[in-house]
């Protein structure tokens, strides 16, 4: 990895806090980040190849919602199987789409990935066998995550899978702070400073919103779902699967 990639945005002190967006800046270490700051989550992307194998339908729509360089979206064409399936692939990002699209494309990969800026809110979902969120719905407005599940729900096939990715909070506060401790000594594990999980933690405080996992759990089951199960989790991360 070239140092231009390392994430090295809180490495200095930073005179005016900012909330965290999701910036050129942001993009360009992207990966790097992602790596160094959600435990296990190359696991949770492989399982996403597993998981479209198994359930993705024929003549169906995969969406990968909040998909910022598209991990999903890749992992969800490794594991196509199907026939005459659309990947769409939705951020309102513009500099994380700008990423995407100039990625190089697989000539003998089974379908193209549709790339779009949007705000996920306004995405139309139809027709849906597939549908992630990774580390996204977090980001969205507490009042309006029930209206995001209504969405992808109403847009989805019978029997279709949704996957849910999360940083969480446990209703303990004891727990909940252990947990977080423990989070902290793994991103210093990997080599942020005390002063980066600091600064980064000041910048997402008031963009991103954990819940607890039975609140996930209450509001994908209102929304309709069969069922709603953990099937991942690293100290407060966790990913869910849900099948309509």
């Amino acid at each position: 990895m070239n140092d231009s990639s390392k994430d090295k945005i809180f490495a200095e002190a930073i005179k005016k806090p900012q909330d965290f967006v999701f910036d050129e800046r942001v993009a360009a270490v992207f990966p790097d980040m992602l790596l160094r700051s959600i435990p296990g989550y190359p696991a949770i992307i492989g399982m996403i190849e597993t998981l479209t194998t198994q359930f993705a339908q024929n003549n169906s729509r995969l969406y990968d919602l909040g998909c910022s360089l598209g991990a999903s979206a890749q992992s969800m064409i490794r594991g196509l199987k199907t026939t005459n399936c659309q990947i769409i692939a939705v951020d309102n990002s513009q500099a994380m789409i700008d990423k995407c699209l100039a990625l190089p494309i697989e000539e003998s990969a089974p379908t193209r990935i549709e790339f779009r800026c949007e705000d996920i809110l306004n995405c139309e979902i139809t027709d849906a066998s597939v549908v992630v969120m990774n580390f996204t719905l977090q980001f969205i407005d507490k009042a309006r995550r029930c209206e995001m599940l209504d969405k992808i729900f109403a847009g989805m096939r019978p029997n279709g899978i949704f996957i849910l990715s999360e940083k969480v909070k446990f209703e303990d506060p004891a727990v909940n702070e252990l947990l977080i401790e423990v989070y902290h000594a793994f991103k210093k594990a990997n080599g942020y400073s005390a002063l980066e999980v600091s600064q980064k933690r000041s910048a997402l405080e008031n963009v991103l919103i954990p819940e607890t996992i039975k609140e996930h759990r209450d509001r994908i089951i209102r929304a309709g779902f069969k069922s709603a199960d953990v099937w991942f989790q690293c100290f407060n991360f966790m990913s869910m699967l849900a099948i309509k």
